[in-house]
């Protein structure tokens, strides 16, 4: 705490730390070379930490500081708001403002760059350049500083533990996506296990990439050096023992104690008292003050952490008048030398130096003058209905069902704005000021559900407990089925109960909630007929309000995963471009590109799902997970598997960012498949290994997923018992749900060629039949390819080539309808096969050569070298193969190359992916590297030709 009056008058302004200074030193070096770093300061209160980071931010040109605010804690991105000066638009999730940070980073460098050039240009201006004032303790330690080191812009988030958890979720957001950036990131934490941490950035700041620095107390050695040397040796080693070296609580308990600590610490035989509380000291210091001064700052404790001038000034206490502008800076100068307030020169804030410094003085005021100054504060804030509201409720001093009335209000107001965190706030502060049982419990259901929508309900059973405590009514049922999802038969029983005890008439908010969360939990199930009928029922009830996002897109799919695909699609209406989309029509366009790729107009998905994703920058993440999750389905159907892979990683990465990953469970099946069918096992292996996991939980829809994944994977690699572990209990769950239907994933002829190749033909036909037949009924191209082949393969293995040929043949019709290439080529090599093993080379040659095309152009390897085999029995000689240029590029270099060859700049590119600017930076030098290319045009022309 380097500001306190003990440090100023022993003539000290910051003492020790070298080698954590030295370790903050050598990362600004990588950072300044263009290696993002990230630090993690962790230390119990008092230990210098804040101290530790200023001084080092004076070795720094460019530094965007914010401190945890616990006033503040329940504000959504207030913190983040005030590290941008105030700046934001409405981020409607983490993600959306982690980017708003990536473009205040990328702005801050641009920046840094363009001062320090000029800097250069002007030479010397006889002052010491940043990094000479570390000298001494980089070359202590090694570190390597030079003139580059000046360019870095640190981002430091002070008192992490209080700062509210949405924008800590953008931070981790943000950080995560600098890949090149000369960005340095100092995450400043009482301890980084503390609960009120988000788990992503927790994973974030204890990974094996990130700087620890775990600081202590300080030695004897600094100890004396803090208290401007007065001390023996002897003494100090009793004060290091007695205070664990806290600079803190020794610099307190100087303060407070004198000469008489002094004398006590040179005798053994004396003990040395304990430090005094923190508010002691503060206290003393506040007394000190004039009147005016101590006004002002008890009025800036009422405010919260920081506030303006001007409002403390506004605020503070009739005794004596409120002071004139000349008296509140004055006022102010002296709660300044005083260690009670701080201001900076150029922002019209003030702010305490330290929570506990704004604890000491808020708890001192009293009930009478506390209440007195909250009412008068919440008639200050007479145009912001929120801030007065605050105000109030913080006056309270007893029951008050009116106030408790307003603050529901606003709960339930911000709760459809989808602000559930600041809704939460408002309607638990509801709870605590009625003494009607009734309204207590109906408040608190309604802040527990908006804890569940906001992701913040660490403990679900306790939850569950404190719920299941309640009366029993239909929103209580309605919340524990709400918290049972992952236990289906409880929540299936649940939300019954509730529905039974509700009133759809004269309750339709809780009728298209119950709704919605029937639905939800049969899609869940993959029993798409009940997940339409309640969803569609959830949006004739209150459309509005059903609290599940997606409603429509649920009401849709669920039609078409029932078989009635074409039903749907003719049901809606004519829908707008997606960039004059509102987000209900956004949501339709969704549900039409996945019924389009379930129907099998696979371009039409495309198209659909490209636009979608485009301008769904402003939703939720979950919904742009969904959206990348479809349109990575639909491009692996289509072929285009370079994109499917892009937008798998698109929405892999922001699942994890939101500490959500059991949302992109199906995309980790579209990526295993992707994998596998490129011969990339090891990776198709991990992402079915986590649906894996996730199916053990017993939702229908894992189980499925993981055993496509795992199936998909034992085909590539030619394992056919394996094919039939994975699949073969699949047909035991056929009337569980409709994920057999003609247009989603296929597996039952993967099933039946297996069993083919193993020789069952019994097994393998009884797996088809079911598939030949949905097929014909809905008239399905690709199903009918499908089946066709299949069924080809099984009647060549049954010794019937004529009805083999006629299967093929068949297929072969069915294919001319499809966009599904990788599927022609697998019957391609099927029916080359078929053909060669008769003795039709000729023939055979013919459909293994269009076989090989695509299988090349897809570069879907496995399949391939069958395919060259197969044309070397032939006595064809395999054409050489030219690896492909992208084949080079990681799923992100493609995203960054593809946006650019669309004619988009670095700051475009940036803005689309996600990521920073110099990340595009770094990722295009790469890009250029590996493809041999030397500008943006050269780059276009090697994927086209690709292509």
């Amino acid at each position: 705490m380097r500001t306190t009056a003990v440090a100023r008058r022993c003539g000290v302004d910051f003492v020790g730390r070298r080698t954590a200074l030295a370790t903050l030193a050598h990362a600004r070096h990588l950072a300044s070379e263009g290696r993002p770093q990230s630090v993690l300061v962790q230390g119990p209160a008092g230990i210098g930490k804040t101290a530790l980071v200023r001084e080092f931010l004076t070795t720094v040109d460019r530094a965007l500081l914010v401190d945890g605010d616990e006033a503040e804690a329940q504000l959504t991105f207030g913190l983040l708001e005030r590290l941008l000066d105030g700046q934001r638009t409405r981020w409607v999730d983490p993600p959306a403002a982690g980017a708003a940070l990536l473009e205040a980073l990328d702005e801050a460098q641009d920046n840094e760059a363009q001062g320090n050039e000029a800097q250069d240009n002007e030479g010397g201006t006889g002052t010491p350049a940043p990094d000479e004032r570390v000298t001494a303790f980089d070359e202590a330690q090694g570190a390597q500083t030079g003139a580059a080191d000046g360019h870095v812009v640190a981002l430091v988030v002070d008192d992490a533990q209080w700062a509210d958890p949405a924008s800590l979720q953008a931070l981790a957001f943000a950080v995560r996506r600098l890949r090149a950036d000369r960005v340095l990131t100092l995450l400043v934490v009482r301890d980084i296990d503390d609960a009120r941490l988000p788990d992503g950035l927790r994973r974030l700041f204890t990974a094996d990439t990130t700087t620890r620095i775990d600081l202590d107390g300080l030695d004897t050695v600094e100890l004396r050096e803090l208290t401007g040397g007065g001390l023996t040796a002897r003494a100090a080693a009793r004060l290091r023992a007695h205070t664990a070296g806290n600079p803190l609580h020794t610099l307190a308990l100087l303060e407070q104690e004198g000469p008489e600590l002094l004398l006590a610490l040179e005798r053994s035989d004396m003990a040395p008292p304990a430090p005094k509380s923190f508010t002691a000291l503060v206290l003393a210091r506040l007394r000190a003050c004039t009147p005016g001064a101590e006004a002002l700052v008890s009025a800036a404790s009422v405010l919260g952490m920081q506030c303006t001038l001007d409002d403390a000034a506004a605020l503070a206490d009739g005794t004596p008048p409120r002071p004139c502008p000349a008296e509140a800076s004055q006022a102010l100068e002296e709660a300044v030398r005083a260690g009670l307030l701080t201001e900076r020169p150029g922002v019209q804030l003030i702010r305490f130096p330290h929570p506990l410094v704004h604890a000491a003085v808020y708890h001192q005021l009293g009930p009478s003058r506390r209440t007195t100054l909250h009412l008068r504060a919440a008639a200050l804030y007479g145009a912001d209905p929120a801030g007065a509201l605050r105000h109030r409720a913080a006056a309270a001093t007893g029951p008050d069902p009116a106030l408790a009335a307003d603050l529901a209000a606003l709960g339930r107001r911000l709760a459809a704005e989808g602000a559930w965190v600041s809704a939460a706030a408002r309607l638990g502060a509801a709870a605590r000021l009625v003494k009607d049982r009734t309204a207590y419990e109906r408040y608190t259901l309604e802040e527990v559900e908006c804890r569940i929508l906001a992701g913040d309900v660490p403990d679900v059973a306790e939850a569950a407990r404190e719920l299941g405590t309640f009366a029993a009514t239909g929103w209580r049922s309605y919340l524990l089925g709400r918290l049972s999802l992952f236990d289906i038969d409880r929540a299936e029983r649940l939300l019954r109960d509730a529905w039974r005890q509700c009133d759809p008439q004269g309750e339709p908010v809780l009728a298209a909630r119950i709704a919605g969360q029937f639905a939800a939990l049969y899609g869940s199930m993959a029993r798409g007929a009940e997940m339409a009928e309640w969803a569609g029922l959830a949006l004739r009830t209150a459309p509005d309000d059903t609290a599940t996002d997606m409603i429509r897109y649920l009401a849709l799919i669920g039609r078409a995963m029932s078989g009635d695909a074409a039903g749907a699609l003719a049901a809606l209406p004519k829908l707008p471009d997606p960039a004059l989309a509102s987000p209900a029509e956004l949501e339709e366009l969704l549900a039409r590109g996945g019924l389009r790729e379930i129907a099998g107009d696979v371009r039409g998905a495309v198209a659909d799902l490209t636009g979608v994703f485009a301008h769904c920058q402003g939703r939720a993440a979950s919904f742009r997970v969904l959206t990348a999750t479809a349109l990575a389905s639909a491009e692996y159907r289509a072929g285009r598997w370079d994109d499917a892979l892009v937008h798998c990683e698109f929405a892999l990465t922001l699942a994890a960012d939101t500490d959500q990953p059991h949302i992109a469970l199906y995309c980790r099946t579209i990526a295993a498949l992707l994998h596998s069918a490129r011969g990339s096992f090891g990776k198709a292996a991990a992402d079915a290994r986590v649906v894996r996991e996730y199916a053990a939980l017993g939702h229908l829809n894992p189980v499925v997923w993981a055993s496509l994944a795992e199936a998909h994977l034992a085909r590539a690699q030619g394992r056919h018992e394996e094919v039939a572990a994975a699949l073969d209990p699949l047909l035991a769950l056929d009337g569980r749900g409709d994920f057999a239907e003609p247009g989603s994933l296929p597996w039952a002829d993967v099933l039946a060629d297996a069993w083919t190749a193993l020789d069952d033909h019994k097994r393998a036909a009884s797996a088809l039949a079911p598939c030949e037949t949905a097929a014909v009924q809905r008239g399905h191209h690709g199903a009918l390819l499908l089946a066709a082949r299949a069924r080809g393969a099984l009647e060549a293995a049954r010794g019937d080539p004529a009805a083999a040929e006629r299967s093929f043949r068949l297929a072969l019709k069915h294919a001319e309808h499809v966009e599904i290439p990788f599927d022609r080529a697998l019957l391609h090599l099927a029916y080359g096969q078929f053909l060669r093993r008769t003795g039709q080379r000729k023939r055979a040659g013919a459909q293994l050569g269009k076989a090989r095309e695509l299988l090349g152009r897809l570069d879907a390897r496995p399949d391939l070298e069958r395919c060259e085999r197969e044309l070397a029995a032939c006595g064809l000689q395999p054409a050489e193969r030219r690896a492909r240029e992208s084949a080079l590029l990681t799923p992100q270099e493609l995203a960054v190359a593809s946006h650019v060859v669309r004619g988009l700049t670095n700051r475009q590119v940036a803005r689309e992916l996600v990521i920073s600017v110099k990340t595009v930076e770094y990722h295009l030098g790469r890009i250029f590297s590996k493809l041999g290319v030397d500008s943006r045009t050269r780059l276009a022309a090697v994927l086209a030709a690709e292509q």
